[in-house]
């Protein structure tokens, strides 16, 4: 090449290059190659759950009631009819009320001193604890039509293992947990216990325990599930304590637990299960109902006519809801889509709806002598631990 054609080339190659970093280094930027922009962070990924053995898996292992939402009705329900079971403790009786109407639409004679209607692990029976009639009574909630009667010796309440593969019956007076066939009921280990009045329970996050209260001696145990063995017992910190309704925390981290004499909730690290702390409700602090969004949880104070809001995240109380004229708010359940709280009038013969929104009354409704523990009939979930309606 020759001397002015060479030098030519180098100055041209010179200003190109001046132009091409001035384009990097001005107002608009050369477009970046792909994949060199800052990731978007993922969210942390929750750590799995490792449950029980044979129990479906944890939806969300920082919501325990994540299959409970909104109307989301297992298949197996959704075709049932929505309906209050009230079992009558001193009329012997189950009261069937229809939610949309709030009108009684039938009334089922049971087994003696029935005490909680409780939806199977299958959700596809009811069955009515006939306590003194030592007896359960099998209800088709998509008939309406009770079975015959099973035999078992004082079905105070009634829960299931999160696998489905153990009915525990409360045996209160008996004092005794008994575990059995789910379906046909038959007794397949009976574990006694030291404390008295076995009533209530909730089963932790993983499912591998459960905490009972133990009412007449002021008491709770902690239960492994698989070996079905006591593996912990406390005395509450209060003279007369009286343990009712147990909850476990959306989070799993604790438990609540309703004491009628102590007219608060304990607040319990399960895991560890140490001493509980007392938070005070209202005088005769009773049944524990979370809502369908797992935020906050009803507080029945039978002794006073009103019902405490706890928030979970704030973890405290935020209000309280008065019913009009007073009444005995005892044992139920939130409807399926969330919207009313149904409780039994205990001392009082009557159900209460109440709006779960505003607190508002918006019926009351006669039903037979000493109402307690009524199911409302189907909720959300993707089985049954039993009560009056514990789904996961």
């Amino acid at each position: 090449m020759r001397p002015h054609l060479l030098k030519s080339t180098l100055v041209a190659g010179a200003v190109l290059a001046v132009l091409a970093a001035c384009g990097t280094t001005g107002g608009e930027r050369a477009p970046e190659a792909p994949g060199t922009k800052a990731a978007v962070p993922l969210p942390p990924e929750k750590k799995p759950v490792n449950g029980l053995p044979g129990m479906p898996p944890v939806l969300d292992p920082e919501d325990v009631y994540a299959a409970d939402r909104p109307n989301k009705l297992s298949p197996v329900v959704r075709d049932f009819p929505s309906r209050v079971y009230v079992p009558n403790t001193e009329s012997d009786t189950v009261t069937v009320i229809d939610p949309k109407t709030y009108e009684v639409t039938e009334t089922i004679r049971v087994g003696r001193q029935p005490q909680h209607v409780v939806p199977s692990w299958d959700l596809k029976t009811l069955w009515v604890n006939n306590n003194r009639g030592h007896t359960l009574t099998p209800i088709d909630p998509k008939t309406g039509k009770a079975g015959k009667e099973v035999e078992v010796h004082d079905p105070y309440n009634l829960y299931f293992t999160p696998n489905g593969r153990y009915a525990v019956v409360m045996a209160s007076l008996d004092r005794e947990l008994v575990f059995r066939d789910p379906h046909t009921m038959e007794i397949r280990k009976t574990v006694p216990v030291s404390c008295y009045g076995v009533n209530h329970a909730d089963f932790s996050l993983d499912g591998r325990y459960f905490i009972v209260s133990c009412e007449f001696s002021g008491e709770l145990l902690k239960v492994d599930t698989e070996k079905m063995e006591v593996v912990g017992q406390q005395r509450l910190p209060f003279q007369g304590a009286m343990p009712q309704d147990v909850k476990v925390s959306p989070d799993g981290k604790r438990f609540y637990i309703a004491d009628m004499m102590a007219h608060g909730m304990w607040v319990l690290d399960g895991d560890k299960f140490t001493e509980p702390t007392l938070m005070p409700t209202g005088k005769g602090c009773h049944g524990l109902y979370v809502s369908r969004d797992s935020r906050e949880m009803y507080v029945t104070n039978r002794g006073e006519g009103t019902i405490s809001i706890f928030d979970f995240t704030q973890g405290k109380l935020t209000k309280k809801w008065q019913l009009p004229d007073g009444g005995s708010p005892d044992m139920g359940g939130v409807s399926a889509d969330g919207k009313v709280l149904w409780l039994s009038g205990r001392y009082d013969a009557e159900v209460y709806a109440v709006d779960t929104r505003t607190g508002t009354q918006l019926a009351r409704i006669p039903v037979g002598s000493g109402p307690h523990g009524l199911a409302v009939y189907p909720q959300p979930g993707r089985y049954s631990l039993g009560h009056t309606g514990v789904f996961r």
